[in-house]
């Protein structure tokens, strides 16, 4: 009797499965037209539009107030004269939304895609529109004082120029960093130079521990994340509103030089107090929240606070697209709330590193306090939900969005999102795992993706399930089957085809723009294959030049593969002749420790060289050979153990497989 009721159960099964429907999809049918958007698309937009208060002005006036000027020129280009950023590739924004982009995070771009120079009060100016990050200028006694030079020489050059011809060119006193990600200091070099901040004695200010979270992010973990950026930013995507409309925090990211001016002081605490060119400045440590070292200021000449991009007219990042590590929003609420109690009342105007100012002491605060609430909202309500049993997962599809959101667009999730951020603070305080056994020890997405496929009966049953899935609007489900289809074999168009389509659709319905540049360069990364453009350029002798030895040799042993040596542990000596350094590498079986400030005895070699020609090695402008023919490097000792180390150091790949394996 079991074996019949057996048979009989597989039969039926069989029978109800998508495969035997006689109306199920065809496994040869064609993914729909790209670019376009489904009726479900479209009902989800609108139904967003129908929700919100779109039309609400306020923002719209105060991204407007005070502009001054604007670009003549249409692009910023490079000294190879590549295009680093164009104004006009934004022009499409304007009007009522599209079909193919969710109107939230069209308002949004709207916003973000007001260019010029801006005054915000007599005395402090902002460049907003040509590059991901907004440009300060405090007006000092003799000069400008540069808060946060942007990501790229180059549009740091074209602001500062426009800041000089509209308001009188003076020099720069004075710059300050307000935190360790690249789009805030990236462009130093194109407002000051080291020779010149030696020359007159220019402060370069930084909050604790700058420097070495810029090297981490850009040089330790600097290709993969680097690779992701591509995707998050929507690197690769024509502009327009099929494609890339804006990230939510900003316009893009240029695509210039980006490099790095060690700071002349890390200012520490809260309450600090430093006067640059006459101007008096209050420092406020923010570190641990949206970058690992961040600082606030407060300015009493203006009755101004900047909150850095602690607090912007977004929902920011717990656990950023790209990767870093996990920020922590309990801290997070507790720096806006410090802020909002110290200096709220003082303050007229609060401006940040991203978007445009609010204006007014009650508005400040009401800015402030709707800021602190969501970041505090997401962490309280995760936990809470958390210690009842729930995991990441489940918390995030149950996380009712606030009444903050609905009443301000500023804490709305155009970068960030209360879905992903709800994971990262569980990821903060759990890990990765979600408690299950079943998920502790699973098998990596391709061994999964075979062993999928042949469950529900091979290539075309799983296709034809999501294809059913994407039919009926369940976008989600669709690509997590098809994801399987071309895990498992990355050569079926068919899958390829119509998991393209689930991420578009997807993508136009994402408020996050980096959701939506994600799905849509995942999209376009399976129709069209990697790109070679638009990698963020953090290996560049401008980078590279303000990294200290210590942290330049730190991003090299990380590329240390064990495997490859070829003979017994050793150590080496460096010695540099220029910046008066000596370092020991310990080169071992599975690590290689950079020490500084010693030399070792037992050492087998010794390299005598200066910083630069050592620069040249890491970038790989010059061989060895060539810098030790020029006179510039000397080697006693066993010269093969450096040949022997240098051919252990791996050069990894940029255009890695992301969407595909």
């Amino acid at each position: 009797m079991r074996i019949l009721c057996s048979v009989a159960a597989a039969i039926l099964l069989a029978a109800c499965s998508p495969g035997s429907k006689s109306d199920a999809p065809d496994p040869a049918a064609k993914a729909p037209p790209i670019g376009e958007a489904t009726d479900v698309t479209r009902a989800a937009n609108a139904a967003v539009a129908e929700r919100l208060p779109l039309e609400e002005t306020s923002d719209f006036v105060d991204a407007t107030r005070g502009l001054l000027a604007q670009l003549k020129q249409d692009t910023i280009t490079d000294a190879e004269g590549n295009v680093v950023w164009q104004v006009s590739r934004r022009d499409f924004i304007a009007g009522d939304s599209p079909d193919t982009v969710n109107p939230s995070l069209w308002r949004q771009e709207r916003l973000n895609s007001e260019h010029g120079l801006f005054e915000v009060t007599d005395g402090i100016y902002q460049v907003r529109g040509y590059d991901l990050a907004v440009m300060s200028v405090i007006r000092g006694n003799t000069g400008w004082i540069i808060v946060d030079p942007l990501l790229s020489q180059e549009t740091a050059a074209a602001a500062l120029g426009l800041v000089n011809d509209t308001l009188g060119e003076r020099p720069v006193t004075g710059v300050i960093y307000t935190h360790s990600h690249g789009d805030h200091f990236g462009g130093v070099r194109g407002v000051i130079d080291e020779t010149d901040i030696e020359a007159r004695d220019v402060p370069v200010l930084a909050p604790v521990g700058f420097t070495e979270s810029a090297v981490a992010e850009n040089l330790l973990a600097g290709n993969y994340m680097s690779r992701r950026a591509v995707l998050m930013f929507g690197n690769t995507l024509p502009s327009g509103p099929k494609g890339q409309v804006g990230v939510g925090l900003g316009p893009a990211l240029s695509q210039g030089t980006i490099g790095l001016i060690e700071p002349t002081e890390e200012v520490p605490g809260r309450g600090t107090i430093r006067v640059i060119d006459g101007v008096t400045f209050e420092f406020i440590d923010a570190a641990g929240t949206e970058a690992p070292a961040e600082f606030m200021f407060y300015l009493p000449d203006f009755n101004a606070l900047c909150t850095a991009e602690v607090a912007t007219a977004t929902f920011h990042n717990a656990l950023t697209l790209r990767g870093a590590k996990v920020r922590d929003l309990l801290e997070w609420s507790r720096v806006i709330d410090y802020v909002l109690i110290e200096y709220g009342e003082r303050s007229d105007v609060v401006f940040a590193s991203h978007h445009w100012p609010t204006f007014g002491q009650e508005n400040v605060e009401t800015f402030l306090r709707g800021q602190r609430d969501i970041y505090r909202y997401t962490h309280d309500q995760t936990v809470r939900r958390a210690n009842r049993g729930e995991t990441q997962f489940e918390i995030a599809e149950d996380l009712a969005e606030p009444a903050v959101q609905s009443e301000h667009f500023d804490t709305r999730g155009y970068y960030g999102t209360l879905n992903h951020n709800a994971k990262a603070v569980y990821q903060g305080y759990f890990g990765w795992w979600d408690g299950v056994p079943a998920t502790f020890n699973a098998h990596p997405l391709e061994a999964k993706a075979s062993r999928f496929i042949k469950a529900v009966g091979g290539e075309d049953a799983a296709l034809a399930i999501g294809q059913e899935a994407f039919d009926e609007g369940d976008y989600r489900w669709a690509a997590e089957v098809l994801n399987y289809g071309v895990f498992a074999n990355p050569e079926n168009q068919a899958a390829r085809d119509w998991l393209a389509a689930s991420y578009e659709q997807m993508g136009f319905q994402a408020e996050s723009g980096a959701w939506r540049d994600f799905y849509l360069t995942g999209a376009q990364e399976l129709r069209n294959g990697l790109a070679d453009a638009g990698a963020v350029r953090t290996r560049s002798r401008e980078f590279v030049e303000g990294v200290p030895t210590i942290e330049l040799f730190n991003a090299l042993v990380v590329r240390y593969a064990p495997e490859k040596l070829s003979r017994d542990p050793f150590e080496l000596n460096f010695r540099f002749t220029d910046t008066d350094e000596d370092f020991v590498i310990d080169v071992g079986n599975a690590t290689a420790f950079p020490r500084p400030g010693v030399q070792s005895e037992g050492a087998v070699a010794t390299l005598t060289l200066s910083r630069d020609a050592f620069n040249d090695l890491i970038l790989q402008t010059r061989s060895f050979r060539e810098i030790a023919a020029a006179g510039e490097a000397k080697v006693e000792g066993d010269p093969t153990a450096l040949l022997a180390w240098f051919t252990a150091l791996e050069t990894p790949d940029f255009w890695f497989n992301v969407v595909e394996p």
